[in-house]
């Protein structure tokens, strides 16, 4: 982007143009097509926010600095959150609009025919009454009318405001938001990062490879030391993880996996692949200050306008600065005046999937030995310009129950329920050190994440927070990543109430879980918790290439004895050496000299540039981009033949590790050895590069993906395309493939100084300076100041601050 004339210069061509077809990528389907564009796309040019804005909660000031990031101050809460919503809803509404109507299953009401699956699956799982039964929670907490008057700023946005330029181009306006919308947005984002219907694909990968195969393939344990507890910690010794995998083995094999087509379906909706995250705490012993040092950057979809918002709150009770979720009234990772959090993903399994015995009628399922009806009502999805959507959600006492085309299955989710987790992130906000969070920690019920926390007073934490179900078969505690059968009630959890307020009793005790009280060094990056856990916590860990860099760098600068400061932690993010390479490359290179015929001059060529190379995924390099490249179709060539013979596609493939890892014998190799498989990927690898006419790693890896809702036919909404560092396997993460990469990154003091980047602009709005501002810095790390408490005066030196806003009391 460049300049507000150059964008109105765009839209105005883009609006002659009159209509065409629009993609969303939030919900992974298409827009019909761009409603009739009328003056109000050009009343969106010119928004801004008031001077002043009357308020119902009381008085507050907001000064919005250089870079977008509004500070709000205020004496009494409610009066600040009111503003709060206000603000967020003039940066953001369309994204806050467009998650809730996602999450709802009411997409297709404004965009049509395209996006009915979407709502059948969203209105299905019941988001919306989880979200319900949340609030009915949470309003009775002191969180409740914080929310409340956050709502309230959101809707008197809707009220006073233009709208954004995205709703001319769809053709909606957005209903008022409810403090169940935020609830919502809990949900969302609990889902993304649990939402997992692995034991499924592994039911359909057991079935057609058989089940020793597919542990061959699918190993439950990455066979590896790189956890992020070692032991010395907090040591949580006992094999309950592994009693009953027998058993488990057994029952797998005797029992009918879910069809391969509804698990296809299902798995559209779940979790996107590689969503991780990097977090590292130090204490004071290892750095300049004497204060601990905490690091983060979340690896989330990549999006324009970016999934984070930052905001600086300061009243009486809090002096908070950091990152939210549009429609989250509280920061949920960043610092106050006396501390520091951040969240990566636990990879715990809080999903659970049953089979019934269901009547011929399919009106009856057979559960603790009767006939029970479903709990059913009738539905309908609103259809833009179409006939509306009529379908049936049924629910059991486990929870929704999913059906496509004659194949049915149940579903548990922890967030099905009734969850504290707004009011634990509030209560972070306010904490006042260790002890403070680890209260707060206490009421996180979902998503599972490995929290990390420091304080000012040199304290440290580590927890894994969430609620792990504790699931029982004949009396035998068994791991989750199996299909349950619902009519004889395994593996129940104990105490869960569907849409309702759960008990809790059957789930691991909060003292139980993987934690460690001032750790001294301490790193996470969605790797394996603990080797021995008292407790079954899930399978669906991360590649450790991430991790094992980390803890070597970290290791390292502890063994020198020279401390660190904010510096080397914001070096070590920007990390681009790929673990993978130095695990394949050498054997890629070796294969390539011993090759039995004769390999092409270009394929010597790269071998030699590989030999050299030093494994960093920069842009400008070459040899990034061959390793890329030819990873992607080794992959292939490994796999695909196996995979291909049972009907099943590369979604089915098997990690990283795992293929680095297999052996030369194994039977993928079994028609073509593993140096000619390498061999024969390189020679196609470079030629798929000459046909693209890419010569560095830039050329693809590209921030080419990072796009807007709207960008498939309103491109000038998307960044500009630019050259980027990094892979999936790197602590700098990116990925060019799918969007996901370090959606937030930053480093803290507590109690003094730290730095923050955003990848893009802090505004949603197409023709505010904050649009994409931070996106090349983000690209280098180039972390802006982010100061709490005080009168500091971050983003003053990017130019001159912005608006100045007077939110007044209706009594003033």
């Amino acid at each position: 982007m460049t300049n507000d004339t150059t964008r109105r210069a765009v839209l105005g061509a883009a609006l002659a143009a009159g209509t065409g077809a629009v993609a969303t990528s939030s919900a992974a389907d298409l827009l019909d097509s761009f409603a009739p564009l009328s003056g109000e796309a050009w009343e969106a040019a010119d928004r801004s926010l008031p001077e002043t804005v009357s308020s119902p909660h009381g008085d507050a000031s907001v000064r919005v600095d250089g870079y977008g990031v509004p500070r709000v101050a205020a004496d009494d809460e409610a009066a600040a959150y009111f503003a709060v919503g206000y603000l967020q809803a003039f940066d953001r509404l369309f994204a806050m609009d467009l998650q809730r109507r996602v999450m709802r299953g009411r997409l297709s009401e404004a965009v049509g025919e395209s996006t009915v699956e979407s709502d059948e699956f969203h209105v299905a799982m019941g988001f919306a009454e989880a979200a319900e039964a949340t609030w009915d929670l949470v309003r009775e907490t002191p969180a409740g009318p914080l929310v409340e008057a956050f709502a309230d700023g959101v809707n008197a946005a809707i009220d006073a405001e233009p709208l954004p330029l995205e709703f001319a181009l769809v053709g909606y306006e957005p209903r008022p938001w409810t403090p169940v919308d935020s609830m919502l947005m809990e949900k969302q984002i609990s889902w993304t990062l649990t939402g997992d219907f692995s034991e499924l694909r592994r039911a359909v990968v057991a079935q057609r490879l058989g089940a020793d195969r597919a542990a061959d393939l699918f190993p439950r344990r990455l066979d590896h030391d790189a956890t992020i507890l070692d032991g010395d910690e907090e040591r949580l010794g006992g094999d309950a993880a592994d009693r009953g995998a027998g058993a488990e083995r057994k029952r797998a094999r005797a029992s009918d996996p879910v069809d391969a087509d509804l698990t296809a379906w299902l798995s559209g909706f779940e979790s996107p692949t590689g969503v991780g995250s990097n977090s590292w705490v130090v204490s004071g012993e290892h750095t300049a200050s004497g204060t601990p040092i905490l690091a983060y950057d979340p690896h989330l979809s990549l999006m324009a306008p970016p999934l984070w918002y930052e905001q600086w709150v300061e009243t009486p009770e809090r002096s908070v600065r950091g990152a939210t979720f549009p429609g989250v009234p509280f920061v949920i990772a960043g610092a106050n005046d006396r501390g520091t959090w951040s969240f990566t993903n636990v990879g715990a399994d809080v999903l659970d999937c049953y089979r019934y015995e269901i009547d011929d009628a399919g009106e009856r399922y057979w559960y603790d030995g009767e006939w029970r009806e479903f709990d059913s009502e009738t539905r309908t999805i609103p259809v833009s310009g179409g006939e509306d959507r009529r379908i049936e959600v049924k629910r059991t006492v486990h929870g929704p129950l999913i059906e496509r085309e004659e194949r049915r299955v149940g579903v548990a989710w922890t967030g099905h329920t009734a969850t504290r987790t707004t009011v634990a992130i509030e209560e972070l906000g306010r904490s006042a050190g260790v002890d403070d969070a680890l209260a707060a920690t206490r009421k996180f019920d979902l998503p599972t994440q490995n929290l990390v926390y420091a304080d000012a007073d040199g304290r440290t934490l580590y927890y894994a927070t969430g609620k792990l179900p504790i699931r029982e078969v004949d009396g035998e505690v068994v791991p989750g990543d199996r299909i349950f059968d619902g009519s004889a009630g395994e593996g129940e959890w104990t105490g869960f109430e569907p849409f309702g307020r759960s008990s809790w009793d059957g789930f691991v005790p909060f003292e139980e879980k993987p934690h460690a009280i001032d750790p001294d060094v301490l790193s996470t990056a969605n790797q394996r918790v603990i080797d021995d856990p008292r407790h079954y916590v899930g399978v669906a860990y991360a590649t450790p290439y991430r991790g094992m860099r980390i803890a070597d760098r970290l290791d390292d600068a502890v063994a020198s004895g020279e401390p660190t400061d904010p510096a080397f932690h914001r070096a070590l993010q920007r990390d681009v050496r790929d673990g993978r390479a130095a695990q394949l490359v050498p054997d890629l290179v070796a294969a390539v000299e011993a090759a039995a015929g004769d390999p092409s001059d270009r394929a010597v060529a790269a071998a030699d540039a590989l030999a050299d190379w030093d494994y960093r995924m920069e842009s400008d390099s070459r040899a990034a981009l061959v390793f890329a490249r030819w990873l992607a179709r080794f992959r292939r060539l490994a796999f695909e033949p196996t995979f291909d013979a049972v009907d099943l596609d590369e979604t089915y493939h098997p990690n990283d590790w795992v293929l680095a890892t297999l052996s030369a014998d194994d039977p993928v190799f079994d028609d073509r050895s593993r140096a000619e498989t390498m061999v024969a990927a390189l020679e196609a690898s470079l030629a798929a590069i000459d046909d693209a006419g890419w010569e560095v790693y830039g050329d693809w890896n590209s921030t080419r993906s990072i796009t807007h809702p709207l960008g498939g036919e309103a491109p000038f909404l998307n960044y500009d395309e630019l050259p980027a560092d990094g892979s999936r396997a790197t602590v700098m993460n990116y990925r060019v493939d799918d969007a996901v990469g370090s959606s937030w990154r930053m480093v803290v003091r507590p109690g003094t100084d730290a730095t923050a980047v955003i990848p893009g602009g802090n505004s949603g709005d197409f023709f505010s300076a904050h649009y994409d501002d931070q996106l090349r810095a983000w690209l280098e790390n180039d972390q802006k100041p982010m100061p709490v408490g005080g009168d500091g005066t971050a983003g003053d030196e990017a130019g001159e601050t912005g608006a100045t806003v007077a939110f007044e009391g209706e009594s003033s």
